[in-house]
């Protein structure tokens, strides 16, 4: 963690995401002295998490895990175990911290009583995760023509464009979810895909109330592409009105975003090949609709692919908490 003298007060963010682009925010956020709470879905029945879902009728374990080890602070070698993907069939693809997980809810009964261990394990030190729900849940996808999608990944891959969402069931949201929003400094909308991995966040009624309730200003970290299907020709104001409907107008005070123009190879790739195309910022648009807009380069290439750059998105988050708006 940076370090920027013991009295400092730790303030406290809620983060809601899922996933990798979460993932991707929390590596950096976590080196700077805030108290975080990671807000994940548990909707994912995909790979090894459905595998896993499917034989064991438990949550969805793979998006914890994945941003718990995001948080953690333990060594690499640790952090490769955790990783690590069984190749051969009886277990094949399950990563050790997915069973690892289902292990300790066969334990302890839920996540409540799991995650600490798991925390401790990884040696979280300045945060915790929490599901959005304790509940075994399925997302489904509302397409245009009414008809319905089951299932996360398969709402990931319909060539249908959605126009809703709602889950299987009623959910009973995590009690310290609605503590931590009621007590944060800040509230973060993180990037990430919209429909599957942000908005099954905000079609919770309980959710929804908590955030328009509470205190805290609530930042949005704009995605740096937009997805094919999802959020096609989309500028950053396009996102934000988009999260608005389900938040209520007025509801996004500040947006983090990049303003450098992406011209290399690899973006023209990701135009060409993947129909990705990076998502503008359109200042005026914004500034109409109230938002605060904190631009910067947010980029980096690492391994073969663009991704928020974790430090400086850490860093700009800090220094909006530290000085608010300049």
């Amino acid at each position: 963690m940076i370090k920027y003298g013991c009295d400092l007060h730790m303030k406290k963010i809620v983060i809601f995401g899922g996933g990798s682009g979460l993932s991707q925010i929390l590596k950096g956020l976590k080196l700077f002295p805030v108290d975080i709470t990671a807000v994940v879905t548990v909707c994912d029945n995909g790979a090894s998490t459905g595998k896993l879902r499917e034989e064991l009728n438990i949550p969805a374990v793979g998006d914890i895990t994945k941003v718990m080890v995001s948080m953690s602070n333990a060594s690499e070698d640790v952090i490769n175990l955790m990783n690590y993907r069984f190749k051969n069939q009886s277990v094949y693809n399950h990563s050790i911290k997915n069973l690892l997980l289902t292990a300790l809810l066969d334990m302890h009964g839920n996540f409540a009583n799991s995650l600490p261990v798991l925390e401790n394990i990884l040696d979280i030190e300045n945060g915790k995760v929490l599901p959005l729900t304790e509940d075994s849940v399925d997302l489904i996808g509302i397409a245009e023509d009414g008809h319905e999608i089951y299932g996360e990944n398969q709402v990931t891959h319909s060539l249908s464009k959605i126009k809703g969402l709602k889950y299987s069931k009623p959910i009973d949201v995590n009690p310290k979810v609605l503590k931590a929003v009621k007590e944060a400094d800040l509230i973060i909308i993180s990037s990430g895909s919209l429909i599957t991995s942000i908005l099954p966040h905000l079609i919770s009624e309980e959710v929804v109330k908590a955030i328009q309730n509470s205190k805290a200003k609530t930042m949005y970290i704009c995605n740096l592409f937009t997805q094919p299907g999802e959020t096609d020709d989309f500028k950053v104001s396009d996102h934000i009105k988009i999260l608005e409907k389900y938040l209520g107008k007025n509801s996004i005070d500040i947006v983090l975003a990049n303003s450098k123009k992406m011209s290399s190879k690899l973006a023209l790739k990701y135009s060409t090949k993947e129909q990705k195309d990076p998502v503008e910022l359109d200042e005026e648009e914004l500034e109409k609709m109230g938002v605060h807009v904190i631009g910067d380069v947010l980029y980096k290439i690492e391994d073969g692919y663009y991704r928020h750059d974790s430090l400086k998105v850490g860093y700009l988050v800090f220094s909006y908490l530290m000085e608010g708006r300049k």
